[in-house]
């Protein structure tokens, strides 16, 4: 039978060996943004739960979390992303020793602390990113292909190709597994083309918002949302200029109104000859023919007059659809 003393020794002794839950899962941040489902190694995450050193994060196909690290930094998680907080070494100070991330796929986007830049180090498949005071979103897919967009600061890739410096805001690196890497240039949409996937950088084309210090990292949309916005999706825009010479088409027609007066000025052209005809006639010889040549020439001549009014008309309406025709071709230049 053990005394109260041997007891407490035992107790003590099982309260030593038994790990700690700091030695066991080190702090080094907290979800400060949940959309959807961002799940860590416990299960569901909740804005302000904490996040562990070595604990893999993974969002569902719409989820977003973003988490702040102790020294400040700042990492965005995209829909459909896995990253593992690889090493973390605080030296009390509020800085970092080492700060490593390892992201599997998704994507990100990455603002730095108050740690120095040789600090933090971000592993990719097809390579490593370096941070030199800087903010960047980067997309990692399921084939390791890498992209890298500097929004603010510096940044070098360096993978089996070698290395590239992005300096210039908005520049954009692309690099595979098999270290094929390409020059830095601004992004664009043939980007999101190369990488296979239009939504491959969601914080800048739209697909997903970030808030507060996140959502204003210093290299706004590097005009992708636009962009977007003018092409939501493969298709359409392509099927946007087809409805464009559809109403042009029924304008054609309107040349064919343009020939029409001329098919009603073709009769006039008989007309003329009839005009001539009375002067060939040498009737009004006869006295009695020549009153009634008299009354009826005086009846033809009201009858030139009404021809005379028909020409006029046609010449008012040829007028009026000629410049009518000359409107419409107007409006259709307008348009």
């Amino acid at each position: 039978m053990l005394c109260p003393r041997d007891a407490a020794i035992a107790v003590l002794g099982v309260m030593l060996l038994a790990p700690s839950p700091s030695s066991a899962a080190e702090k080094v941040g907290e979800a400060v943004l949940i959309k959807t489902e961002v799940s860590g190694a416990s299960g569901p995450l909740a804005v302000d739960d904490p996040v562990h050193r070595d604990e893999q994060i993974r969002t569902s196909i719409s989820g977003l979390g973003q988490f702040t690290f102790r020294d400040g930094t700042k990492l965005a998680v995209g829909a459909g992303s896995s990253v593992v907080i690889d090493k973390f070494v605080f030296d009390d100070s509020g800085a970092v020793k080492k700060l490593t991330i390892n992201a599997a796929k998704g994507t990100f986007r990455w603002m730095s602390g108050n740690s120095n830049h040789s600090a933090y180090q971000i592993v990719t498949p097809a390579g490593t990113i370096g941070v030199r005071g800087t903010a960047f979103d980067f997309y990692v897919g399921s084939n390791g292909t890498t992209a890298v967009v500097l929004l603010n600061g510096a940044a070098q890739f360096c993978g089996a190709g070698g290395c590239r410096q992005l300096k210039a805001q908005c520049d954009c690196v692309v690099a595979k597994r098999n270290g094929e890497i390409s020059d830095p240039r601004r992004v664009n949409r043939d980007i999101l083309k190369t990488l296979g996937n239009q939504k491959a950088l969601p914080f800048l084309s739209g697909d997903q918002s970030l808030s507060g210090r996140m959502a204003f990292a210093g290299g706004g949309d590097c005009g992708l949302s636009t962009a977007m916005r003018d092409r939501p999706n493969g298709i359409s825009p392509r099927s946007a200029p087809a409805n464009n010479p559809s109403p042009s088409t029924p304008d054609t027609p309107a040349s064919p109104r343009a020939e029409a007066p001329a098919a009603p000025s073709a009769p006039a052209t008989p007309s003329a000859p009839n005009v001539s005809n009375p002067p060939s006639a040498p009737d009004p010889g006869k006295p009695h023919e020549h009153d009634d040549g008299k009354h009826h020439g005086h009846h033809d001549h009201h009858g030139d007059h009404d021809d005379n009014d028909d020409h006029d008309d046609g010449d008012q309406n040829s007028d009026h659809d000629g410049n009518q025709g000359n409107h419409d071709g107007g409006g259709h230049h307008h348009r």
